[in-house]
């Protein structure tokens, strides 16, 4: 998989639009709709607020610094899961496990949050394309789990990239389709906002010309309800497209309690690797001209992130570093980043996904043997590490 990230940002109304979901191509894939979805999606209960600005820093907060913990007896507590094969998508469980998305088999494991504890498959994902950076790139679970019970994943078929949908044991539905597939470039990433939609970061299939034009979903950030229609709100009525001009996406994040997301691409003509905030019409500068802020010059190559109020946490896969930053709101609304601080460096190799569970841990997958890494015998491994200040038995 290419060294790109996502992080992404939206600031959008909430209703959704009884629109149309772009259709399956002809002679696609075998994966058939099954009647699971019904109405307009996922209602919210009530409108997120935008993100404010804070007047102290939250625990497990950069500026606290990291504290330490011996390591357990016979191992690292940090490490919840061993010898995985490209773990990429991951998300969050209501019972605090996580689902572990392998890229390469498809597989979908299940971890718990406690080191030595049976890592179990829970299903694999059939009929995918590995190559071009494609496969099983990410997972979500609805906002409304506990009621439907679905999960949610940005896969590559031999004919395109798409978004599927999925209960533990119920068939693959189709949500959105026909986003292009290419030799390279097929990375992406899926999250929910906080108003409910679904955000979908497309690669451009190694065609940047599809990423500036406004028919293609490829190079785009996508913004759909739970059953695939665009949301509205959306910059042009009746189209899924939120935002253009993307190369990659390797990582997405949103926040929980505002309408905040951020997007990140490793850019070869940019100095420093940009973080982009993305409104509704935007149209990205892919040299990462317009960026809010930029990842460090020795941390290159960003695989992930995470949004937790105001404190944005990134990978760097060429770091071998885990990064955070506060954000803040200015008195004219614009946000302001603080510096990058690093909170875990070169003790597992290169990081790609971070992801924050409920309880204020961060999980992370290590990307050691892509090509670029020194993998140890126990790669690839899925990281359970508590920030400063937060709960639980392994802080950094």
């Amino acid at each position: 998989m290419r060294r790109s990230a996502a992080i992404l940002g939206t600031t959008v109304v909430v209703s959704l639009l009884a629109a149309c979901a772009p259709g399956t191509a002809a002679n696609g894939p075998n994966w058939k709709p099954k009647p699971s979805f019904s109405g307009e999606g996922y209602q919210p209960p009530a409108n997120p607020q935008p993100i404010q600005p804070r007047t102290q820093a939250p625990k497990g907060s950069p500026s606290q610094g990291p504290s330490s913990s011996a390591p357990a007896k016979g191992g690292d507590p940090a490490v919840v899961a061993k010898h995985l094969s490209a773990p990429v998508g991951l998300t969050m469980m209501p019972d605090n496990t996580a689902l572990v998305g392998e890229r390469t088999t498809g597989r979908i494991v299940r971890v718990q949050p406690k080191p030595d504890q049976p890592v179990r498959t829970i299903r694999v994902m059939r009929g995918l394309s590995t190559s071009g950076d494609g496969g099983l790139l990410d997972l979500a679970i609805s906002p409304n789990y506990r009621e439907d019970n679905l999960i949610f994943a940005y896969v590559t078929t031999p004919k395109d990239n798409r978004v599927v949908a999925f209960t533990l044991r119920g068939p693959v539905t189709p949500v959105l389709t026909g986003i292009p597939r290419g030799r390279t470039g097929n990375t992406g990433r899926i999250a929910f906002a906080a108003d409910g939609s679904l955000l979908v970061g497309t690669g451009d299939a190694g065609r940047p010309a599809l990423a500036r034009n406004p028919h293609s979903l490829a190079g785009k950030i996508l913004r759909v309800t739970d059953i695939g229609r665009p949301a509205q709100g959306n910059p042009v009525k009746g189209s899924p497209v939120f935002a253009s001009g993307l190369q990659q996406t390797e990582g997405l994040c949103t926040s929980t309690d505002s309408l905040l997301a951020f997007q990140t691409e490793s850019l070869p003509t940019a100095a420093d690797d940009p973080v982009f905030q993305v409104l509704p019409g935007r149209t990205f500068d892919r040299t990462g001209g317009d960026a809010s802020t930029h990842l460090p010059a020795s941390s290159r190559a960003p695989g992930g992130c995470a949004l937790v109020h105001d404190v944005l946490y990134t990978t760097s896969l060429d770091g071998q570093e885990l990064l955070s930053t506060h954000v803040s709101v200015a008195g004219t609304g614009v946000l302001k980043f603080g510096k990058f601080s690093p909170l875990l460096q070169k003790k597992y190799g290169r990081l790609r996904t971070v992801v924050a569970a409920p309880d204020g841990a961060l999980w992370l997958t290590t990307s050691n043997k892509d090509g670029h890494g020194h993998p140890v015998p126990a790669d690839e491994r899925v990281l359970r590490i508590i920030p400063s200040g937060g709960s639980g038995n392994n802080p950094l």
